[in-house]
């Protein structure tokens, strides 16, 4: 199809979305008559119509994935495997129509939502091979005429809650685990972005048994809080916000049900004089400006030695000044799209506009544009004084701050100074100072020379307020799995 047809095939499925749950493998209206608005934030016009989910609504779909638990779990994990990968390659035919909903609904480039397809697809086929390879302690004898052995078994009913950013990625990094481990799902998509988890459940139907993926569409005061709080959920997953972890976590605690966070992040990008700035400049404008800089791991604040200051920021203004804007509605292509909401953008013009009167330097940008949409300028802001709200709060925008050290000690300081710990990046050519940075620095990820470099066979979570848990690799299977010992007599030896 061409561009034209592919945007217009999206906006048709997402026309047929209107309002819709997914529970025990069909379409179903919500029990509530609110609806909500879905804006494209390319234009700032209307794109779909959404459900308002209620209570019910999380009961039913509780009930259904209840349901399908039984013969779910009980299914060899080959068995699982097999249909998440029949899922997988459903996935890749449909790539077009996933990479349009994403893009318009989100704002990213056609270019950057279809490359994420194949991230999702390996995500299932991953999850898929690693739950036929369970690893436990090896049986034995630990106590006398004593047979132990270790099972891990499914948790039960996930509760899964997914944001705006990435809501077809981060919904696979949560199903493709839960499921393969013989777990049922109730997922809630961010009620700004979603069409395209609707649509994946769409493309499960007839090959995941029903009931054992569930979809319910809402906000989180209302749909969030009543997963959280339900009694027929066995575990909470969540990317989002520090406050929604911690008002998930509250939720959660009240049937003492088990927690899986991944929230905000504010990532270090540590750069000594050795650095090789052929490699660096192009990553900081990807991965600092990719997805308008709405990325927990973002490399968007830069901690350079003050010797490589001034070229840092020449060469880095030169090359974020060639971005262009777009949006997805146009089929045009560009770089930079706009921030989610007309909220999120004011809340980065504003950020931008206090670190400016605290004393930082604007580098590139920092002014908001005329016209629709909901965009917001490549920015640098130099200058940046440490503990400062831009070198320790997350932006979430299309912003990238530069504070220098003058000493490798400073730099450890300056890159841990922040209350979470998701991820970092040191840039260096001294194997033996990037292996000693990588040692002290306080985060869940760490790159040398390069940044948010995904793979599903390595782990992705955090420390401190990043959250607990991990997505991807077998220690996300692990999350959600729960550890059983068994223990049974074998009689006393018989000597030959």
């Amino acid at each position: 199809m061409s561009p034209e047809e592919i945007l217009a095939d999206a906006q048709q499925r997402i026309d047929d979305l209107a309002t819709a749950h997914y529970i025990g493998g069909k379409f179903v209206a919500s029990t509530g008559t609110d609806v909500s608005e879905v804006i494209n934030p390319g234009t700032g016009t209307r794109l779909g119509v959404a459900a308002k989910g209620t209570a019910a609504d999380v009961d039913a779909a509780v009930a259904a994935a209840r349901a399908a638990l039984p013969a779910w779990s009980r299914l060899t994990p080959g068995a699982r495997a097999a249909l998440l990968i029949r899922l997988a390659d459903t996935i890749d035919e449909h790539a077009e129509l996933l990479a349009a909903t994403e893009a318009l609904n989100v704002g990213k480039s056609y270019a950057y939502a279809a490359y994420e397809i194949p991230l999702i697809s390996d995500c299932f086929r991953f999850m898929a091979g690693a739950a036929r390879t369970a690893q436990a302690p090896a049986a034995g004898q630990y106590a006398e005429n004593q047979l132990s052995y270790v099972r891990r078994e499914p948790v039960g009913v996930i509760g899964a809650i997914t944001p705006w950013n990435f809501p077809l990625l981060m919904a696979a990094w949560k199903v493709a685990p839960a499921l393969a481990a013989g777990n049922t799902m109730v997922l809630k998509p961010a009620e700004l972005t979603p069409f395209s988890t609707l649509i994946l459940a769409d493309l499960a139907t007839g090959i995941l048994p029903d009931g054992v993926l569930n979809i319910i569409v809402g906000k989180g005061s209302m749909v969030g809080d009543a997963m959280s709080r339900h009694d027929g959920i066995d575990m909470m997953a969540l990317t989002g916000s520090v406050r929604s972890g911690q008002l998930v976590a509250e939720g959660a605690a009240t049937t003492v049900k088990r927690v899986h966070l991944e929230l905000g992040g504010k990532a270090p990008v540590v750069v000594f004089p050795d650095a090789n700035f052929v490699e660096l400049v192009p990553t900081l404008v990807a991965m600092g400006y990719g997805n308008a800089g709405q990325d927990c791991g973002a490399a968007t604040r830069v901690i350079c030695h003050e010797s490589v200051q001034d070229q840092l920021l020449t060469e880095l203004a030169a090359a974020a000044g060639e971005l262009r804007s777009g949006d997805a509605a146009s089929g045009a292509e560009y770089e930079l799209g706009p921030l989610i909401s007309a909220e999120q953008r004011d809340s980065v013009a504003a950020m931008v506009d206090r670190a400016r009167r605290a004393g930082a330097r604007v580098v590139l940008g920092g002014e908001m544009p005329d016209g629709p949409g909901f965009f917001y300028p490549a920015t640098i802001v130099a200058d940046v004084a440490s503990g400062s709200e831009m070198s320790r709060e997350e932006v979430f925008g299309p912003v990238i701050s530069v504070e220098t050290f003058a000493t490798e000690s400073q730099a450890l300081a300056k890159a841990n100074d922040v209350e979470y710990g998701l991820a970092a990046s040191v840039w260096t050519t001294d194997t033996a100072r990037a292996i000693r940075f990588t040692e002290d620095l306080n985060f869940g990820s760490v790159w040398v020379n390069t940044h948010l470099n995904f793979t599903n066979e390595m782990p992705w979570g955090g420390f401190g307020k990043s959250g607990y848990g991990r997505d991807n690799s077998t220690y996300a299977l692990d999350d959600y799995t729960r550890t059983k010992h068994v223990m049974l007599p074998i009689g006393t030896r018989v000597d030959s």
